[in-house]
């Protein structure tokens, strides 16, 4: 007997499969949180260099005399969009405090310096990592580097974690994501510095995806086969669901240690996972664990209401099919040319999502309603596909899409030569 003639019996997607298809999809929202937390640290506000001698400045202009000197010690900037210049200001700055009517400068405006601190626009954030460690002018592109080295955790946890819940099984897997994701999400919103920040995000993009490929596997594994299109494609709405969630708390605390504090200790409810879900039959079945899939399956009979056979699975009876390997994929001609078209696919689908979400930041306007937006639009596109997929098919709905996707990022070069002189800039940027 196949599994599959044996969910027939129990029901394709009953009372008992819905119960646990809810469960996993939970985590989703917090995995659509991380992936795009470092959105909100990573964020660069508006700044210049702090004016030596000068211990009160803020970037917010305070009183006039303040203003005058601002604008005697920190050259104009050279972009329209920006009124300071960020990274320098005139050398041979010295504020003296000492007179009896306040403050006195004395600027040398011919030379230029490089800042030794900055100050940072407080109108979006309080604060964010970046701001916090001055990543900034020359340590800017530190922050592409973070962002690379949390995808690559997200690379090495789907891969690792993957194969690792195809030997010890889904449920174990889960858990020690969970906790490796709970813990390493706690500890970031106290890194003390760039180091161990990366290596930090590291962890929860390996541990925080390793669990997202779970709940996607073992949420459709208990499902029929004509109900598995409905049951998988839901999952990105609950990431969508996460990303609004982390706008909300973004726009409310304005702090990235708190921002993180609010995503990661929701998932201490993770942690008793391990004893609402099961682990899963199909599993157990390729392991030869039979009598264990048994009892799962006639315990999901009796929520279902269901009658199933005394005696499903045994060597005998079971259809024996060859374990495969991910290497498989490449030992065929068919399957290699699939495999590299499917990876390139998503290779690019990945550069236009996370190219568009990450860039938020520049299309101007309020921060968090641009990326509560990019959010909710989500909703009615994962929507639609449920539909599409079984009118259309696969091989059409996926060429339609990459289309409708290509030409859409296309005409944003029109919003650059034809959107004035700010929209040039700010377009410009979050094409690049």
């Amino acid at each position: 007997m196949k599994f599959d003639d044996a969910l027939l019996k129990l029901g394709e997607f009953g009372y008992y499969q819905k119960r646990l298809w809810i469960l996993l999809q939970i985590p989703a929202m917090s995995v659509g949180c991380f992936m795009m937390m470092l959105v909100f640290q990573m964020f660069k506000p508006e700044h210049r260099c702090k004016i030596p001698g000068y211990p009160n400045d803020t970037f917010e202009v305070q009183n006039p005399f303040h203003a005058a000197l601002i604008n005697a010690t920190i050259p104009p900037s050279e972009d329209i969009l920006r009124k300071y210049e960020m990274c320098s200001h005139y050398k041979g700055v010295v504020v003296d405090g000492s007179s009896q009517g306040g403050y006195n400068y004395y600027v040398n405006n011919t030379v230029r310096t490089q800042c030794d601190d900055y100050v940072y626009d407080k109108s979006t954030f309080d604060e964010t990592f970046a701001s916090e460690n001055n990543l900034v002018c020359d340590d800017a592109l530190k922050t592409s580097h973070a962002q690379m080295v949390y995808y690559f955790g997200v690379l090495c946890g789907d891969l690792g974690f993957g194969m690792l819940s195809d030997y010890i099984g889904r449920r174990k897997t889960f858990s020690i994501c969970s906790v490796l994701m709970l813990a390493s999400a706690l500890a970031l919103a106290w890194a003390p510095e760039y180091s161990s920040f990366v290596f930090l995000e590291f962890t929860v993009g390996a541990a925080c995806h390793g669990l997202f490929m779970v709940c996607c596997v073992l949420s459709v594994e208990m499902v029929g086969p004509s109900k598995r299109g409905v049951a998988g494609i839901p999952i990105h709405m609950f990431f969508a669901t996460g990303l609004c969630y982390l706008s909300g708390a973004g726009y409310f605390l304005r702090n990235w240690h708190y921002i993180q504090l609010a995503v990661a200790i929701p998932c201490t409810f993770y942690l008793f996972y391990w004893w609402f879900i099961p682990e899963s039959p199909r599993w157990l079945i390729s392991k030869g664990h039979y009598e264990a899939a048994e009892v799962i399956v006639k315990r999901a009979a009796e929520v279902n209401k269901t009658t199933v056979p005394d005696k499903m699975f045994d060597a005998n009876s079971v259809e024996k099919v060859k374990e495969g390997h991910l290497w498989h994929l490449f030992m065929s001609k068919t399957l290699f040319f699939r495999t590299i078209i499917i990876f390139f696919n998503w290779m690019v689908i990945s550069m236009m999502y996370y190219g568009v979400t990450m860039h938020s930041g520049n299309l101007g306007g309020n921060f968090f309603l641009k990326f509560f937006i990019l959010a909710v639009v989500e909703y009615p596109a994962n929507g639609s596909t449920i539909f599409l997929l079984n009118a259309m098919g696969r091989r059409k709905l996926l060429s339609l899409c990459m289309m409708v996707g290509g030409v859409a990022c296309m005409c944003t070069i029109f919003t650059v030569l034809y959107g004035g002189e700010g929209e040039h800039n700010v377009q410009g940027q979050n094409s690049i």
